[in-house]
């Protein structure tokens, strides 16, 4: 019984690791573009963002992982107002309204679009899990693409790819 039970835990062990490397888009890919519309019924492009750091939440409003991650990403990307930074948050499977509610009182401090996914994003980033998040370079290629991230790291990594040192950001 506890052979089996073991050969089962390595099984689905193996299975996750495996999910996880196929959602994941491998560093330095340049990133899939879509069409979306904002949750004010405007067409954007995610190219539309591209000579700017990106962050790229792929997510839900009713998932407490997203909504922790919106909390990191709020507290990171408020050190870089005025840089060339952007938040996109794409959320797969709401409705504007519950997409409004959600974001109610928060500032990102950097410019912000809340998309409403058709199923482009869905397709184009291979989304399993949620949340996704990613850190697309001025170049418009993948830097970061995974789970949840703390705003430490996030800040760390954004600043590295603005060029910037702790003691250039204030």
């Amino acid at each position: 019984m506890k052979k089996l039970l073991l050969q089962t835990s390595l099984a689905l062990a193996s299975l996750l690791l495996l999910a996880g490397a196929a959602m994941a888009i491998e560093k330095g890919t340049p990133a899939p573009d879509f069409e979306l519309p904002n949750i004010e019924g405007k067409k954007i492009h995610l190219s539309d963002y591209k000579g700017q750091v990106i962050l790229l939440k792929l997510a839900t409003t009713w998932c407490p992982t997203c909504k922790q991650q919106a909390g990191e990403i709020v507290e990171a990307s408020q050190r870089f107002e005025g840089k060339d930074v952007a938040v996109i948050e794409v959320f797969l499977q709401d409705s504007e309204e519950m997409v409004k509610e959600a974001l109610e009182g928060q500032d990102y401090g950097v410019p912000f679009q809340a998309l409403m996914d058709d199923g482009q994003a869905r397709k184009a980033y291979n989304v399993y899990l949620i949340p996704r998040m990613l850190i697309i370079d001025r170049d418009f290629n993948i830097q970061r693409d995974g789970s949840l991230i703390s705003a430490y790291d996030l800040r760390k990594k954004v600043e590295r790819l603005l060029g910037e040192t702790e003691t250039q950001v204030q």
